[in-house]
């Protein structure tokens, strides 16, 4: 009996190694080999280019030659989901949804399948519930259900042949980690079967332009569970973000190969399934009647449009020797770094002081532009000192107290406007060139200048 020939791949980048070892070489980390079991290579495939006497239907074409009108966008129905997509739904792509438990994937997909169902060939298959259980939720969501074709298999090439008979235009396919290739060894969910799976359905999507969902798990700490190569063979990588026990879900694109990457569509959870927020910034202003310390809202950008979120400090004694400086929402490196640059270029010392900082509504800010408001809060909350309901901030904050510019300025301060902020501590090169009607624009140039005007 032949011996089985195995390697080793990483499950961060999908390197291979013939050995295991505790540390990849392509990637840096650490004990992420897994055991996979290697199928031979097909007879006919040849291992040289030299000699190859096959034929291809494959040709070399010139690109400006190259007809797009056969691949039009089409919606999904929700317009949050198509904003993440870069504008909708493109034929032959293959899309990623991964989320934690309960987050809704399922859930949003089946809405999306059932509202599409109605006017194209719509085929959804799982392999984690049952053709009953996926009934009983759309019943409970009150979903139309006379045109929506289902099917429970998690074995890929059944499912591919099925696809072949009913020509579908969209498919679903829920989840990744249950599906499984016969060739392959491994368990559903290891590495080698999640890669091999993954591939398999995209490169069949693409030879017949069907427009395939795919479900992905997440590890504990948050990361999409499987090797690496499955968010780079996949067109659109898209995380479903929310507390289980939460009222909205954020859905952020990761990678979109047509359209903006950062993308963020808002979705209400309610029993009827999700709902689109259209406009994200007014669930993210629910802010007390009475003025507090420590609270400024700020606007951030997402993708292709500003965003108003409230920020919140709390600048407190602490009895320890190490004061903490806890961020939720926010990158805590960061924080640790501009509380320096307030106590070197203002003088403002907060070495004796623990520092909670929060960005409300769950909403997590990477944006660099959050700079002045997270300065402006923990000086109001240090001060104990409310800043005015009509002030807005935004900005960055450089290492030498400069205050420099960001992107889409203008977008920012309008968006402000249509709120009812009347005023706005922008950096000087964002100062619009016409006067936004209904909001003061105070263009400041240093950290210094800022905290001169509250």
């Amino acid at each position: 009996m032949a011996k089985r020939k195995t390697a080793f791949v990483c499950n961060d980048c999908g390197a291979e190694h013939v050995r295991w070892q505790g540390q990849c070489n392509d990637c840096g980390a650490w004990n992420t080999l897994s055991e996979i079991v290697l199928t031979p290579a097909s007879a006919h495939k040849s291992n040289t280019y030299t000699g190859f006497s096959g034929k291809t239907n494959a040709k070399v074409e010139v690109l400006k030659d190259i007809d797009l009108t056969s691949l039009p966008r089409f919606t999904s129905g929700f317009n949050e989901l198509d904003r993440v997509l870069g504008g909708g739904i493109v034929p032959g792509a293959a899309m990623l949804i991964g989320g934690s438990p309960g987050a809704g994937k399922s859930t949003l997909l089946l809405q999306v399948m059932c509202y599409l169902a109605e006017r194209n060939n719509v085929l959804y298959t799982t392999g984690e519930e049952s053709l009953q259980q996926v009934a009983l939720r759309a019943k409970r969501l009150k979903l139309p259900d006379d045109k929506l074709k289902l099917l429970a298999e998690t074995d890929v090439e059944t499912i591919c042949r099925l696809a072949l008979e009913h020509k579908p235009k969209i498919m679903v396919i829920d989840s990744i980690q249950v599906m499984s290739l016969a060739e392959i060894s491994s368990a559903p969910g290891g590495v080698s079967q999640v890669r091999e799976c993954a591939a398999a359905l995209t490169r069949f999507a693409k030879q017949h332009h069907i427009a395939m969902f795919i479900v992905g798990h997440v590890t504990k700490d948050g990361s999409l569970a499987g090797p690496k190569v499955l968010e780079h063979c996949i067109d659109c990588s898209m995380m479903l973000e929310g507390e289980a026990d939460g009222r909205f879900r954020t859905l952020r694109g990761i990678k979109n190969r047509f359209g903006a990457i950062n993308e963020l569509g808002v979705f209400g959870m309610t029993e009827n399934g999700m709902r689109e927020v259209s406009n994200p910034s007014a669930i993210f202003l629910n802010r007390q009647q009475v003025p507090s310390s420590g609270s400024i809202v700020m606007s951030v950008w997402e993708g292709t449009r500003p965003l108003l979120v409230e920020i919140q400090a709390l600048v407190d004694n602490t009895p320890l020797n190490n004061p903490r400086r806890v961020a939720v929402g926010l990158d805590q490196n960061r924080l640790a770094m501009l509380i320096a640059v307030l106590n070197r270029h203002c003088g403002i010392q907060m070495h004796d002081q623990d520092v909670f900082v929060n960005v409300v509504g769950g909403m997590k800010v990477s944006d660099t532009s959050a700079d002045v408001a997270l300065l402006l809060s923990m000086l109001s909350s240090f001060r104990n000192k409310p800043l005015s309901r009509g002030l807005i901030a935004f900005g960055e904050v450089g290492l030498s107290g400069e205050i420099r510019p960001v992107p889409n300025g203008g977008e920012r301060i309008i968006e402000a406007a249509k709120h009812g902020f009347t005023r706005a501590i922008a950096p000087i090169a964002n100062m619009p060139k016409q006067p936004v009607e209904g909001i003061e624009v105070l263009a400041v140039e240093k950290l210094s200048d800022a905290l001169e005007l509250i």
